[in-house]
């Protein structure tokens, strides 16, 4: 992640900093996980955090320095609406986005869907604008939920779609992808979904820790 890499020290992550790198995280509550908005640095008790602890005990010759601007309740228009302020000044080298689930749950409880056209539009402009003003890596995790409660089941009509569009995005801007629905729902063969996501949408310690593994698989950390 950064400066004069070597064999040894070299990851996959696809970021090249210059002084400390910064690693992005930015998404809804599933990011936002109750990190401090006063402190820039604050993680919050997510993934974000549990990912920032194992790269930096495993990497600790490389400056690197994490921030997770992740806000609960955010759909990818809300996402598009502060991307300036939240990506584009931070000038991140490495960018992880987990949203989409939010823009599946409005259609549900509160009948404000938001269609699959909208949905790849507001990602579209988001990855646009990060490729035309930064040079930061990106690692785009598709949407996810399991089946707990039951109602959740309802929500794959919805959802699917939107992980296709998240999967064409990362095709199309060169973005390594993470496949959390996949994933999780491989992992709920091994424990049952609530294991992992009490609601089907906010993961336990567990399902953070679920994560967390696959973004340091990704980036060769682990």
């Amino acid at each position: 992640m950064s400066h004069e890499h070597d064999q040894d020290n070299e990851c996959d992550c696809g970021c090249e900093g210059h002084g400390n790198s910064i690693i992005l995280f930015q998404g809804d509550s599933i990011t936002d996980c109750d990190r401090d908005r006063e402190d820039p640095y604050s993680l919050g008790a997510g993934y974000p955090m549990l990912i920032a602890a194992q790269y930096l005990a495993k990497r600790p010759e490389l400056p690197v320095e994490f921030m997770n601007r992740g806000i609960g309740g955010d759909r990818t228009k809300d996402l598009r609406a502060r991307w300036n302020e939240d990506c584009i000044v931070i000038q991140p080298d490495l960018i992880t986005i987990l949203i989409g689930i939010n823009d599946v749950w409005r259609r549900y409880d509160s009948n404000d869907a938001t269609s699959v056209a909208e949905f790849e539009d507001n990602y579209h402009d988001i990855l646009t604008r990060t490729v035309e003003a930064t040079e930061a890596g990106i690692i785009l995790m598709e949407p996810f939920v399991l089946p707990v409660p039951d109602d959740r089941n309802e929500w794959r009509e919805d959802i699917d779609p939107k992980i296709h569009v998240v999967r064409a995005l990362a095709r199309e801007f060169d973005a390594t992808l993470i496949p959390m629905d996949g994933i999780f729902a491989q992992a709920s063969a091994k424990r049952e979904p609530a294991f992992w996501a009490a609601d089907g949408v906010h993961p336990t310690l567990a399902g953070h820790g679920l994560i967390a593994k696959a973004w340091l698989d990704a980036v060769g950390v682990l």
